[in-house]
C-alpha cells in the first residue's frame, strides 16, 4: 500500500521504537494518529513530526474496553501499526494476576481488538494494512519472559491466521519481529547488555521494516542480525536446544538483570 496521504494509527507512539516509527511514517507523507497514555508526550511528539494532518489520541490500552473506545473515537484508518507493548518480564510466580491481565491486554488483546474494529472499514474501501509489532521472542522462549513469550507467540499466530482470512482482498497483515534492540526497549530500560555475538538492531531499522511491511505482501519480517534470526529459528524448531543454550549462569544472570530493571513497567 502506498502510505502517502494515508491515515495511520500508531499505538505506543511515545516510546523509543514508537518515536522512530512516527518520524518515518510522517516523513513518508502519512497522516499519523499518535496514541499512548501520556497527553503531554503525545502533543510534544506531534509538533516534531514533518508534514501535516497529524493528531493524537490518549488511550491506556491496559484498561478494559480501551481498544474499542480508541477505535470508535477515530475516523477512517488506512493503516494500523500496533506497537504498544509491556516488557512483561519476571518469574510468573512473582507477577500478580492483575499484572498478567494487563500485560496480555496490551500486548495481545488490544492489537486483536483494534484489528477487529478497524478491518470492516478497510475492507469496505478495499484498501488497508495491519502491521503488528511482534518479536523474535514469538519464536523462542527465554528465562523471565514467559508472559512476554506467550503474548508474542500469540500475536504471531493471530497474524498468520488473519492473513488467510484476508486473502483476495485489498487489505493485508504483517508481523514485524525485531530481535535485540539497542537504544530502546529492554536493554536500554534495564542497563543489561545484549548477549554477545548475537548482535542488535536499531529503532531506525525497525521503523524501516514497518515501511517495508506496509509496502509489501510479506506476512513476517524479522529485523535482526543473522545470528539472532538463526537462534530464534532454532528455538522454534528445537525448543530443547534453545533451553539448554539459555539456561546457563550467564543467561540466567542477564535475564534477572533485565527483569529487575523493567519491574516498574509491569
Amino acid at each position: 500500500m502506498e502510505i502517502r496521504d494515508k491515515t495511520v494509527l500508531l499505538t505506543g507512539a511515545t516510546g523509543g521504537l514508537g518515536r522512530a516509527m512516527a518520524m518515518r511514517l510522517a516523513g513518508a507523507g502519512a497522516k499519523v494518529t499518535l496514541s499512548a497514555r501520556g497527553k503531554d508526550a503525545l502533543d510534544a511528539l506531534a509538533t516534531e513530526l514533518p508534514g501535516n494532518g497529524h493528531s493524537t489520541a490518549v488511550a491506556d490500552l491496559g484498561e478494559p474496553d480501551a481498544a474499542e473506545r480508541l477505535a470508535a473515537a477515530l475516523g477512517p484508518i488506512d493503516c494500523l501499526v500496533a506497537n504498544a507493548a509491556l516488557p512483561a518480564t519476571g518469574r510468573v510466580t512473582e507477577i500478580s494476576g492483575n499484572q498478567v491481565a494487563r500485560m496480555l491486554r496490551i500486548n495481545l488483546e488490544s492489537p486483536i481488538l483494534l484489528s477487529q474494529a478497524l478491518l470492516p472499514g478497510m475492507l469496505d474501501r478495499d484498501r488497508g494494512k495491519i502491521v503488528l509489532i511482534g518479536s523474535l521472542a514469538g519464536k523462542a522462549g527465554s528465562p523471565r519472559s514467559s508472559i512476554y513469550n506467550a503474548s508474542k507467540f500469540g500475536l504471531r499466530g493471530f497474524a498468520f491466521g488473519l492473513s488467510g482470512d484476508l486473502a483476495g482482498t485489498g487489505v493485508g497483515v504483517s508481523v514485524v519481529a525485531p530481535g535485540f534492540v539497542r537504544d530502546a526497549g529492554m536493554f536500554a530500560d534495564s542497563g543489561a547488555k545484549a548477549p554477545a555475538r548475537l548482535g542488535t538492531t536499531s529503532p531506525k531499522e525497525v521503523a524501516d521494516a514497518v515501511m517495508k511491511a506496509i509496502g509489501s505482501q510479506k506476512i513476517e519480517i524479522a529485523v535482526a542480525p543473522l545470528a539472532s534470526r538463526a537462534m530464534a529459528h532454532i528455538g522454534l524448531v528445537s525448543p530443547t536446544v534453545s533451553y539448554r543454550a539459555q539456561s546457563g549462569p550467564s543467561g540466567q544472570k542477564t535475564a534477572d538483570i533485565v527483569a529487575r530493571g523493567q519491574a516498574h513497567k509491569r
